[in-house]
């Protein structure tokens, strides 16, 4: 049932999706209070243009949700078709080196698209990625989603320990692999590194694997435009270098995350609980990162 009502949004314009997606994203806003505390909490309360950012953040965040039935459903040619890229020169470079590459994208925009539009193009026919994925605690999505996630060559691995194998494979072999590295990993996989001016239990991962098989770190985001035109990519390499210092490299992952994300704040999910402390960690005594 839901996969016949997921192909039939689908064939709805981009446009329309998006302007069905405003309209529940203010209605979730307007019906759940615990809704409209998180977004409240999570925006930085320096945030330059925080009011505007919060209006636009709350039809953006229902936007995101409707989307996914044309971004996982449409032809590779309809994709490239709707996804430009701001500055190509940054991947092309970075997949001409004879090295391993991890890409690095917060929840901010458009992310599937990322992805979808890569495995779409040339370079990704020659060099597919493998992704890292959660599956839905809803036992009934979870075909919908991987099946979905996986059209178009997609390379899928589960965010558990085989995962974490097959993306080492995928490595050795100079391959690709795409994480969202501001989820909220589980105990013993994370450590306390400051986001936007607080704490937040940060994945280790990205950094341990990048130093561990030489790996070129690419930044990355999709930009959803007006109206339903599309999707404008942005990629940049990190700019600081990581040493080891598991801390440190997660503090500096989440900078690069936070520039990222002020190129665009309305479009990030600040819905998502990103200070949440995994079952079994212990909260730190001062959530404030500030010294």
């Amino acid at each position: 049932m839901i996969l016949f009502f997921f192909r039939a949004l689908s064939l709805l314009p981009l446009r329309a999706l998006h302007a069905i997606g405003a309209s529940l994203g203010w209605v979730l806003y307007a019906c759940s209070p615990a809704y409209r505390r998180r977004i409240a909490e999570n925006l930085p309360s320096g945030l330059p243009g925080r009011s505007r950012a919060l209006r636009h953040a709350i039809g953006e965040s229902g936007k995101q949700v409707m989307e996914l039935a044309w971004v996982w459903t449409c032809t590779p040619a309809r994709i490239l078709a709707r996804t430009r890229t701001e500055n190509p020169d940054v991947l092309e470079a970075a997949l001409r080196q004879d090295r391993a590459i991890v890409m690095l994208t917060p929840h901010l925009g458009c992310f599937e698209a990322i992805a979808r539009s890569y495995m779409a193009s040339e370079q990704g026919r020659k060099r597919p990625m493998l992704a890292l994925y959660r599956e839905p605690r809803k036992a009934f999505l979870r075909p919908l989603f991987s099946q979905a996630r996986a059209s178009g060559g997609l390379l899928l691995a589960p965010a558990d320990l085989h995962g974490v194998r097959l993306m080492i494979k995928s490595l050795r072999a100079r391959g690709v692999v795409g994480l969202l590295p501001d989820q909220v990993p589980s105990r013993g996989e994370g450590v306390w590194a400051p986001f936007f001016g607080r704490l937040a239990y940060t994945m280790t991962l990205p950094a341990r694997l990048a130093r561990a098989h030489d790996a070129v770190v690419l930044l990355v985001y999709a930009q959803r435009l007006a109206r339903g035109a599309g999707y404008r990519i942005f990629w940049q390499q990190l700019e600081e270098e990581l040493d080891g210092d598991a801390v440190a490299d997660a503090a500096r992952i989440n900078r690069a995350m936070e520039r990222l994300i002020l190129r665009c704040p309305e479009q990030y999910l600040w819905s998502y609980n990103r200070y949440k402390a995994p079952h079994g960690v212990e909260k730190p005594a001062r959530q404030d990162a500030t010294p």
